[in-house]
């Protein structure tokens, strides 16, 4: 009896699941995905006409590390607003580069899909008290059920959010500071106070808890730093009204003005990444499940929001709370880089691509992006000797060339990229070695991978 009733709750589970993940329903842009199969998990809700509830559908993907036990945190990519950016959400998990930050402190990836209609309202989902926390909430407890780990109900959360996804970051830490272990706001942040140009927008509170969250704003310099006119001109005051309020009360809230860019992403990753890094090695706990630790000030550094040299805190001569906060030694070095030219250094060489394998003249293999820098490119070699490139698609007019390539809210292109070359100058009956060298955004190159074994050989 036990057996069937368990079977029967397996299959009502199984059921389920089966019908959260239906697309039927969806519209372009949002019906092209990539397919989420283990370690990726995909589940997608239909919009809600309940009061207080997500008004648009939206899907969720999650990217599991292989061998995690028990995963300690969600590194969490949120789009911005608008069709473009919300469809790009759609391939946020499948980041490279992000996925070497979550998997470098057992943390899972997870990229929301906002499936919002071109000219509607984009607070009925980046404001989180409209229904989207709720949702996100939710789709954490089924990607638990479908992936085997049901600690994503729980566990903190590493926020990185674009425009709106800023508001939506950024309200996510004023509604609920005690889970958010940091937050980059790339070119958005929440109200804090009513703006009467947009008086449709709720501002928040900012609690107590809020001062402990290390944020960073990230506006771009042609988002009314530099550049005072133009579509996007509102940015700057929104960000520096936030630091205000922020900093005015001691919260570690740093600015990193990027010099190149308006509204897209630019370079920012280079210092997103790193920062964040700093940020969940600071602040995780070494067990699942235990509260975020509190970040020490002892070692900070400062620095003027619109300035380029950043001085450690008791060093600094100003009122500090005028000035933008930042962990350390190491993040400021690589904050004033990021503030002269976005080129921020990196010496460290990406890991060797594993497990290649040849079927004739075709190869294939896997890599892991550098933490650093991400992955630029491959080299072939064939016999020891150089044999071809395997870049991206094009060059990324957003920023540093990348195997993946970028859209304008900082995710991987459409189709995803594949690690794969067709040697059609080998020539039938003539057995090469072969072997990939992977490259990263700084030009640095891996130690060649093992020779490529022929699939079926001895």
């Amino acid at each position: 009896m036990r057996s069937s009733t368990s079977f029967y709750l397996a299959l009502v589970v199984l059921c389920s699941l089966a019908f959260i993940v239906d697309s039927s329903a969806q519209e372009s842009p949002y019906d092209v995905f990539p397919e989420a199969e283990p370690p990726y998990y995909s589940v997608r809700y239909e919009a809600s006409k309940e009061p207080g509830q997500l008004t648009y559908p939206v899907r969720y993907t999650i990217w599991i590390p292989n061998g995690v036990a028990t995963l300690r945190g969600i590194v969490v990519h949120q789009h911005g607003c608008g069709e473009g950016s919300c469809s790009s959400g759609l391939t946020g998990a499948y980041d490279l580069h992000c996925q070497a930050l979550a998997k470098k402190h057992d943390c899972a990836l997870l990229s929301p899909a906002y499936e919002q209609p071109q000219k509607a309202d984009c607070q009925m989902w980046c404001d989180p008290r409209n229904g989207s926390a709720a949702a996100f909430d939710r789709s954490l407890v089924d990607l638990g059920k479908m992936s085997g780990h049901p600690e994503l109900a729980s566990v903190p959360l590493a926020l990185w959010g674009h425009s709106g996804g800023g508001h939506w970051c950024g309200g996510m830490v004023m509604t609920q500071p005690e889970r958010i272990a940091a937050a980059w706001l790339r070119s958005g942040v929440p109200l804090l106070e009513v703006n009467p140009d947009r008086p449709a927008i709720k501002p928040h509170a900012l609690p107590e808890a809020a001062l402990s969250v290390p944020m960073m704003c990230n506006p771009g310099t042609k988002e009314g730093v530099t550049v005072k006119d133009g579509r996007f001109a509102n940015v700057w005051p929104a960000n520096l009204a936030f630091f205000n309020n922020v900093r005015g009360r001691g919260g570690l809230l740093g600015v990193a003005i990027d010099p190149l860019t308006a509204h897209e992403c630019g370079n920012s990753r280079y210092l997103a990444i790193p920062w964040l890094d700093k940020c969940l090695s600071l602040r995780l706990s070494l067990e699942s499940g235990q509260a975020l630790q509190k970040i020490s000030l002892e070692g900070a550094w400062l620095a003027e929001p619109t300035g380029a040299t950043a001085i450690p805190a008791n060093r600094f001569e100003g009122d500090p709370v005028n000035a933008g906060w930042l962990p350390d030694e190491t993040i400021a070095k690589a904050w004033m880089q990021f503030r002269k030219d976005t080129n921020v250094v990196d010496t460290t060489p990406p890991p060797a691509p594993a497990k290649v394998q040849r079927d004739g003249n075709r190869l294939d293999w896997i890599a892991e992006a550098d933490v650093e820098s991400g992955l630029q490119k491959f080299i072939i070699l064939r016999d020891g000797e150089f044999r071809a490139e395997v870049g991206g698609r094009g060059k990324n007019r957003f920023g540093r060339p990348l195997f993946q390539n970028l859209q304008y809210s900082d995710t991987p292109v459409q189709p995803l990229a594949k690690m794969e070359f067709v040697d059609r100058t080998a020539e039938p009956g003539v057995d090469h070695d072969y072997s990939v060298v992977a490259v990263n955004t700084m030009g640095l190159e891996s130690k060649p991978s093992p020779a490529a074994p022929e699939v079926g050989g001895n």
